[in-house]
């Protein structure tokens, strides 16, 4: 996070990378420690210092569109042992709650007259009102 916070451009960028391959595997797979990142990287996003908020826009917008463990669980439905699909549901909907609880800030973002911050963020924010609810499990 202090490679995000503080560094230049291309460090941030590759920090942003390696975290994104923790956070939000392939760019489609949230893992348990997701929601509890999201806040971080909403207010790096934000902060007027940080070189790369395009790339921690999109990773948000990755984890906002995260529903590999719905999809699993609704494809197993109730069979004995898919139990641990529905735990994995909890982490995607737990991790798009706390992206869209972010929304205001993004929308501050989306108003900047800089278009490398404004445009990342209004895509977000598209990715917010584009994206359906989770199926039912």
């Amino acid at each position: 996070m202090s490679r995000i916070a503080f560094g230049d451009a291309d460090t941030g960028r590759g920090a942003v990378d390696d975290l994104g391959d923790a956070v939000c595997a392939m760019g489609f797979v949230v893992g348990e420690a997701t929601p509890l990142v999201v806040p971080f990287l909403l207010e790096l996003a934000v902060s007027p210092q940080v070189a790369c908020k395009a790339e921690l826009l999109d990773l948000l917008g990755n984890i906002y569109r995260a529903e590999q463990w719905h999809a699993a669980a609704a494809a197993a439905g109730s069979r004995p042992g898919d139990a641990r699909y529905r735990e994995q549901a909890g982490w995607e909907a737990a991790a798009r709650a706390a992206v869209a609880a972010g929304r205001s800030g993004v929308e501050g973002v989306a108003g900047s007259v800089r278009p490398e911050e404004a445009l990342p963020a209004r895509g977000l924010l598209r990715v917010m009102a584009d994206t359906p609810p989770f199926p039912e499990l």
